[in-house]
């Protein structure tokens, strides 16, 4: 199983989901793991802490101190116990206290003090695991480099039917033996990727821009780096929080400046990924002062931004590797294979604004991948996370094939 001798720390919350924790812990205790469970009052509400310590053969922690036989749990000698923080199920509260930094139970003490990975298998009823907080805040917490086991879909205890079911235990027991048995499909690759908006400004105040989040390029930045590889992410203005140690960050404001970073580290990249969003044009003169509303009308003249991902394919070797992304609001393919031929792509990844929940901003896509073999692939809506996984995986697919 390849877990044998690892520490776990199962975090265990207010969902009816909590009996397939307890099945969870006897999987990982059968594989060889040590596992130690925290329990929020309202999971004491589903199973006795009783169970847990029973099949985990170790004490189950619910409080800070167990005022019973006078100790004190220390947070941060259970977060530095652990090789990984599992919580699961984990409940929308605790998605958000998580995502804002709330510290009002043991668990998020020991979340926020942990120095392992976290992985987490959201539990919820359907209405709830729709709701934009809650997909606002796994958003969040998977750009700190939380790992998300997505929920799926089956009857809820609600009685409704729909997404948020807690995933199967051997399901996640797979997740976990994957993690601590990394993927190293890319390992001595270099990637490049640019994720975001640029900004071009008017005046010291205001500026050109668009809606770009940066969510995709972000997403597919930690799915690289989870698989083995170096990645250097161009990022554009955005209030994404991106961390793992394989991701160097390079924060830009401008298509300039993003271009010039790229520039620095294109001729060493394998692969380059090109996710931003970058404005066509910059205003030619830009105000020193901010502009004073007077005339009924106002006129900017614009020029032309330069186009990176055309300019890095014109010095793209046979060997590297160019991945572009097209946003189209009409004649999707044709303009998307128009970009693929025009800039050297080996594959561009098509996305419509006539797709719901599908562009800028939301936390799922629809793509299709066109690539330069004549091939089409078409995908259903799915989370960043997952597409970012579809894109790695067609890139592997790629590579394997010129080999």
């Amino acid at each position: 199983m390849q877990i044998k001798g690892k520490k776990i720390l199962l975090g265990v919350t207010g969902s009816i989901a909590v009996y397939k924790s307890v099945e969870l812990v006897r999987l990982l205790t059968k594989a060889g793991a040590t596992v130690k469970v925290i329990m929020t009052d309202a999971a004491k509400e589903f199973v006795t802490p009783l169970t847990f310590g029973a099949i985990s053969k170790n004490e189950v922690f619910s409080s800070f101190s167990d005022q019973n036989i006078g100790t004190w749990h220390n947070h941060v000698e259970l977060g530095l116990w652990a090789d990984l923080l599992l919580i699961a199920p984990c409940t929308a509260n605790q998605i958000a206290k998580m995502a804002n930094g709330i510290c009002d139970n043991l668990l998020s003490a020991v979340y926020l003090s942990a120095k392992c990975q976290t992985i987490i298998a959201p539990a919820m009823d359907l209405d709830m695991y729709l709701h934009p907080t809650v997909k606002e805040n796994l958003s969040k917490i998977s750009t700190y480099g939380n790992q998300i086991i997505d929920s799926t879909e089956g009857e809820l205890a609600s009685g409704l039917v729909g997404k948020g079911r807690m995933e199967e235990p051997e399901k996640i027991l797979n997740v976990i033996i994957e993690y601590f048995n990394p993927k190293s499909d890319f390992s001595g690759y270099k990637i490049l990727i640019t994720a975001g908006p640029t900004y071009e400004k008017i005046d010291p105040v205001r500026f050109i821009g668009n809606h770009s989040s940066g969510k995709m390029g972000s997403a597919i930045a930690l799915e690289f780096a989870n698989r083995g590889t170096i990645v250097e992410l161009v990022l554009g203005p955005s209030s994404l929080v991106i961390e793992h140690p394989n991701i160097k960050i390079t924060k830009v404001q401008t298509a300039d400046e993003m271009y010039a970073e790229c520039l620095k580290y294109h001729s060493e990249s394998n692969i380059c990924v090109f996710t931003a969003a970058v404005a066509d044009y910059k205003v030619k003169n830009i105000a020193d002062q901010k502009i004073k509303k007077s005339d009924q009308t106002f006129n900017l003249e614009l020029e032309k931004n330069v186009d990176i991902a055309f300019e890095l394919g014109k010095l793209k070797s046979k060997k590297q590797f160019h991945i572009g992304f097209a946003l189209e609001t009409e004649k999707e393919i044709e303009h998307a294979l128009q970009k693929l031929n025009k800039k050297k792509f080996n594959f561009v990844v098509l996305n419509s604004t006539n797709d719901k929940n599908a562009t800028f901003g939301f936390d799922t896509n629809k793509i299709s991948i066109l690539d330069d073999k004549n091939n089409q692939t078409f995908f259903e809506l799915k989370s960043k996370q997952d597409v970012a996984k579809d894109i790695v995986d067609y890139t592997l697919k790629c590579l394997d094939q010129k080999k």
